[in-house]
């Protein structure tokens, strides 16, 4: 990561709002088996912890990523909230869809949007005892799991309402507060914008919602969901497993979703906003005169969320490797002008590059 990129980050205790998110009530006796049974990861055994999923379509597809807070009811009933992207998209609502799937289950749903905030806070010591280096196993295919140490169980936490965000080092917590309150953290945190959550956690290399992972569009590997923990490659059926679990096993992933910063001619940062799902296309570099003209690359990236010229974007690997080499280079136009930008990847600190661990 480049200093100026670097110097984006903020390095202090900061909590702030984030935004466009609803949550949805699960309850009732059948309400892990419920889950267990659609989500992309298995629902932890223990009734208390939390834990980060998928809807997938059928064919394999992102629906929605979900943060999912257990909630026991009062004798000790499973209970979950499930935290997702309000914002509209191409995929079907979230209730609506799940109440498909009810059947006879003995299981309650309802929107409590209207009940909750959700927050989220990093930066602080309190972090530190949980957040241990990763462990990964990999697969041939290119894809890789976190491997979570036992003592480090439940690790996406178990305290009510407040989630570990385990999908990349650094990310802090997740919060879910009564609408209208701050969370305790205001108290000694820096309160910053919704923005600034989305600055943390694209210099983290994190996707997330409906902008990041387009629904009914987005693979799950695609979108970085099984090193941020949101599969689960040996459970039983869900909705979506055999694709995804084809992919990892057998498949060749081509993609993935990577920070990025966006130059403009002079060098800078890009300023004000960027359109998103815009082209990013990979340039051969020049070649000698006598060199054999090789053929132009192959398919585009996209770009996702963005803030102050640092950004989100769908790559080919096979064009990332080239720019690797310094035999290519990637080219962004936006406006009715085609403005020229250079754009820049790099791979998060926290990326599991070597193979530790064949799956």
């Amino acid at each position: 990561m480049l200093p100026s990129i670097r110097a984006l980050a903020r390095n202090v205790p900061t909590v702030a709002p984030v935004t466009n998110r609803a949550v949805i009530s699960v309850t009732g006796s059948q309400a892990a088996e419920f889950l267990n049974g659609i989500v992309a990861s298995s629902v932890p055994a223990h009734a208390s912890s939390h834990f980060y999923s998928a809807f997938l379509h059928a064919q394999g597809r992102v629906l929605y990523d979900v943060f999912v807070y257990a909630q026991p009811g009062a004798r000790g009933t499973p209970g979950y909230l499930i935290e997702h992207d309000a914002r509209a998209s191409d995929a079907p609502p979230l209730l609506p869809m799940l109440k498909r799937y009810v059947l006879r289950s003995k299981v309650r749903l309802r929107d409590v949007s209207d009940e909750y905030d959700v927050w989220a806070a990093w930066g602080s010591a309190r972090e530190q005892a949980w957040e241990t280096a990763r462990r990964w196993a990999h697969a041939l295919s290119g894809a890789a799991e976190p491997l979570w140490d036992s003592a480090d169980a439940p690790p996406w936490g178990a305290e009510p309402g407040v989630l570990r965000d385990r999908r990349a080092v650094g990310m802090g917590h997740r919060l879910l507060v009564r609408k209208g309150d701050r969370p305790q953290e205001a108290a000694t945190h820096d309160v910053a914008d919704a923005e600034a959550y989305t600055l943390h956690r694209i210099l983290h290399g994190v996707p997330e919602g409906v902008v990041d992972i387009p629904p009914m569009h987005a693979f799950p590997m695609d979108a970085n969901l099984d090193v941020m923990g949101a599969l689960d490659f040996r459970k039983g059926c869900y909705v979506g497993q055999e694709l995804t679990v084809r992919t990892y096993h057998t498949g060749m992933l081509r993609k993935r979703t990577l920070p990025v910063a966006v130059h403009r001619s002079d060098g800078r940062l890009a300023d004000g906003p960027l359109p998103q799902d815009r082209d990013i296309r990979a340039q051969l570099a020049a070649l000698p005169e006598d060199a054999m003209p090789k053929p132009r690359p192959r398919g585009t990236g996209k770009l996702f969320s963005s803030v102050n010229g640092v950004g989100l974007a769908l790559l080919r690997l096979e064009h990332v490797a080239a720019v690797e080499k310094g035999t290519a280079s990637f080219e962004m136009e936006t406006g009715d002008e085609k403005t020229k930008y250079n754009v820049t990847h790099w791979w998060p600190d926290w990326w599991p590059h070597t193979e530790e661990q064949a799956a």
